[in-house]
């Protein structure tokens, strides 16, 4: 009588390797369960953690990682999509071994936010409106562009300007944005949306170091002109 093959799909939800990982971490599985993960499907005899505990029993680790395509080609069930998979994954592992992060750029005054910004402004036709988002050094963790065209406070949301700020745990912000006219003075509207993300994010304990209008090879402070305090 033939054994019925249970496949990935009969488990129980929450015993399936991609479930649990996501509920418990890539730590809770076994190798064969991740290497599972990683192949996503078996054969139409064999699931595919029974395939992958028979080839961590008739391979270790090290040596999946050094084979290339050609030899994992070579274990009974492994064609080429798998075989790129297994050997990505592997490559990706030895390059963060010698991963090493460059380091973060610091903004110490409105200058610094002008030279880092004016080259990707100055030709620009519509104003854009950017934030850099700032950790506890005022070193950048990230540059976004939170709206294109004419500033205005139903364009510029503090929901918009603090959502990434809030995913990348910073400490402070700094807005930018570009008067294509070429001239950099603050408008009322500049000064009114300026003045709303101030107040946005003394509520949720981010503050906002600046905002800098770009002109033509100039630039403003709201807050050297008082406007962000």
């Amino acid at each position: 009588m033939e054994v019925a093959k249970v496949r990935i799909h009969d488990l129980p939800e929450g015993e399936r390797p991609r479930e649990r990982l996501v509920r418990n971490g890539p730590e809770s599985l076994s190798n064969a369960e991740l290497l599972a993960i990683i192949l996503r499907t078996g054969s139409r005899a064999e699931n595919v953690v029974s395939m992958s505990n028979r080839i961590l029993s008739e391979y270790s680790i090290k040596q999946l990682s050094l084979a290339n395509i050609k030899r994992l080609m070579q274990i009974h069930g492994i064609g080429e999509a798998k075989a790129s998979q297994i050997s990505a994954v592997f490559e990706l592992a030895r390059r963060l071994e010698t991963f090493v992060e460059e380091p973060k750029r610091k903004v110490r005054s409105p200058k610094d936010v002008y030279s880092l910004m004016y080259p990707k402004m100055r030709e620009q036709k519509k104003e854009r409106f950017i934030t850099l988002y700032l950790d506890t050094k005022n070193q950048i963790l990230k540059e976004e562009t939170v709206s294109i065209g004419s500033l205005n406070a139903s364009i510029v949301h503090p929901r918009e300007v603090f959502k990434s700020a809030l995913m990348e745990s910073s400490a402070s912000v700094i807005m930018i944005h570009n008067h294509p006219s070429g001239d950099p003075s603050p408008s009322r509207e500049d000064i009114m949306v300026t003045e709303k993300l101030v107040e946005g994010g003394k509520l949720l304990g981010i503050d906002v170091l600046d905002h800098i209008i770009i002109g033509d090879g100039r630039y403003v402070s709201l807050k050297d002109e008082g406007f962000v305090r």
